[in-house]
């Protein structure tokens, strides 16, 4: 929950002006008031002193609206301030929903829960927490994706920290510049490779803020304790280097030693000022710096790349659960991915990882389950020497194959996993042969936003005459085929990485290790139960995500504790418990 600070002392001289806001807009206190506060009871949270007044109406963490009752009008001199009526949250919330679904627009939605962000923090996340189901897809993918595509236009407050090449050399200082000092969690991007939209620059910024949101609503991290940082390293897409809008350094992106010397520096003055546990999630960097960074950083800091380790953990937990549907266990399954990027290397690594904790083989050999296809089609050994590095792994022995629909008839898999950011590239034809060889053949097609979806949910369940298996990545409508309706489910990370980063914070982690993310998966696949199973869905409904959170959270934190990377001593007894108690609470609190 949140925790205010406490009341300074009564003094004859004018209130000090308040600290930023995280709008990054904050007036004077008022100068002619004086003397001290009317007595407060011991009794319930209170608003500080500095904030009283107009700048407490103006201040996201503290206001209430036309929530403030009767007293807290009067000791807070907000008569005259607010009209005479006097509404419950609930009501305020029934208003804004209301409102919300009057918007045609996703991108308006947007807009409007950001405004709301803006000025009435607990008021957006109680929404954000009770509809869940609704306002995800327009707080996070596939809305978030246009906005950042869109966010100069759109931009009218600044949100979360913008550090450029132009403060090289004084990192540190602009870290300082935030307001807040407790940082739990820091998600970082530089905009180069957003969703499956591409370098988006100093416009990416709509990934930290969303991502945080999720961290809170979904995890329950405290929004005072989460921070999203945007690193602006240059464009190198033109289109926004001659928009008039845009918001970034209007250069080409830095690349070699100048990028590595300043993403150290960051990395460097996070450590120096947050400490040894503040989680790091990477996001959206460029395959070959996000692979990189997380092996650099990997052992010398708390690091997460949720487009490596978190989509794997979600996809892993899909597969776990579809395999109750389909039979078989993981290894005896085979696996052709289309897209050898950071998501489905990394997806293929935590699969080969599981089988080989399953069945005690070398990891090695748990990799020749697992194929990949890439631009230039089937990676094979003969391709070896041309390949990046986090490619190498999965050149086996085989014949150079083209294409994606000859490498299922060659393949002949069982699961089909899209990771390629290339709309449309599951065809009638790969559909169907890989159903023509699996009684239930399981395709899930990941990529973002829906716009970017390997298939939609309607061609894979007609094209497999409604014997697929599907998930996918964005939200699709459930789909009705030859009179049953089929509920896709959705491989969203948002399932995995606010419960993982609760569980790494509550435990005070000092590293996170794969055996981490496997308990974060396992957690989530033990969440279906056999109500989702019958409507074919392998993923839990997010109306539940607070509890499931909650699980995945002390799941983690066990395996941390296990592994001996726990600093906050005594363990809890109960860690679903312990987990449940931290969690941010959105209802307003009564001021004094």
């Amino acid at each position: 929950g949140l925790h205010l600070p406490p009341s300074p002392s009564p003094s004859p001289s004018p209130p000090r002006a308040a600290g930023a806001t995280r709008g990054g807009f904050s007036p004077l206190a008022f100068p002619h008031r004086r003397g001290p506060p009317p007595p407060r009871p011991p009794c319930a949270p209170f608003a500080p002193a500095s904030f009283r007044g107009y700048n407490l109406l103006r201040d996201p963490r503290y206001n209430k609206g036309l929530a403030f009752n009767e007293r807290e009008r009067e000791t807070h001199y907000l008569r005259g301030l607010l009209p005479p009526a006097i509404v419950s949250q609930e009501l305020q919330e029934r208003k804004i929903m209301h409102n919300i679904r009057q918007y045609q627009l996703p991108l308006q939605k947007y807009m409007a829960m950001m405004d709301l962000q803006e000025g009435n923090e607990r008021l957006f996340y109680k929404l954000l927490i009770d509809n869940v189901e609704e306002l995800l897809p327009v707080v996070y993918t596939p809305t978030v994706g246009e906005a950042c595509q869109k966010y100069g236009s759109i931009f009218s407050r600044p949100q979360g920290l913008y550090i450029s090449l132009k403060e090289k050399g004084k990192i540190l200082e602009v870290l300082k510049n935030w307001p807040e000092r407790s940082i739990q969690v820091i998600v970082v991007t530089d905009g180069e490779r957003i969703l499956g939209l591409g370098d988006l620059g100093c416009q990416g910024m709509g990934i930290p803020v969303g991502k945080l949101a999720l961290y809170t609503a979904l995890g329950g991290v405290r929004p005072s304790a989460c921070l999203p940082i945007t690193l602006d390293v240059g464009t190198n897409n033109e289109a926004l280097l001659n928009d008039e809008f845009y918001i970034g350094l209007r250069q080409k992106r830095a690349t070699a030693q100048e990028y590595a010397d300043f993403l150290h520096e960051f990395m460097t003055a996070v450590k120096q000022n947050y400490g040894e546990k503040v989680l790091i999630q990477f996001e959206d960097f460029a395959n070959h710096n996000a692979f990189e960074l997380l092996a650099k950083y990997g052992t010398t800091h708390l690091v997460f790349n949720d487009d490596i380790q978190g989509t794997a953990s979600v996809v892993l937990s899909g597969l776990v659960a579809a395999l109750k549907l389909v039979g078989g266990s993981l290894s005896e399954h085979s696996y052709l991915f289309l897209g050898a990027g950071e998501a489905g290397t990394g997806i293929a690594e935590l699969i080969a990882l599981e089988i080989s904790r399953q069945t005690k083989a070398p990891i090695e050999e748990c990799r020749k389950k697992i194929w990949l296809v890439d631009s230039k089609g089937l990676i094979v050994s003969s391709r070896k020497e041309t390949l990046q590095h986090f490619k190498k792994p999965w050149a086996h022995e085989h014949e150079p194959v083209g294409n994606l629909l000859d490498a299922v008839k060659t393949i002949k898999p069982t699961v089909l996993i899209g990771t390629s950011g290339k709309g449309q590239t599951f065809t009638q034809e790969v559909v169907e042969a890989i159903s023509s060889f699996n009684e239930r053949p399981v395709i899930f097609a990941l990529s973002n936003p829906t716009s970017q979806s390997e298939c939609t949910a309607e061609q894979a369940y007609t094209w497999s005459k409604g014997r697929a298996v599907f998930a996918s990545g964005s939200p699709f409508d459930p789909v009705e085929y030859d009179g049953k309706i089929y509920v896709p489910g959705q491989a969203n990370n948002a399932y995995i990485f606010p419960g993982f980063g609760l569980g790494v914070v509550m435990s005070g982690a000092i590293r996170v290790h794969d055996d981490m993310l496997l308990a974060a998966s396992e957690a989530l696949a033990q969440q279906v139960t056999q109500e989702n199973f019958d409507k074919g869905l392998t993923y839990p409904p997010f109306s539940n995500i607070r509890k499931i959170s909650a699980h995945i959270a002390a799941n983690v934190a066990a395996k941390a504790y296990e592994l001996g990377l726990a600093s906050r001593r005594p363990r809890p007894k109960d860690l679903v418990k312990y987990a449940e108690s931290c969690m941010y609470s959105p209802l307003y609190r009564n001021y004094r």
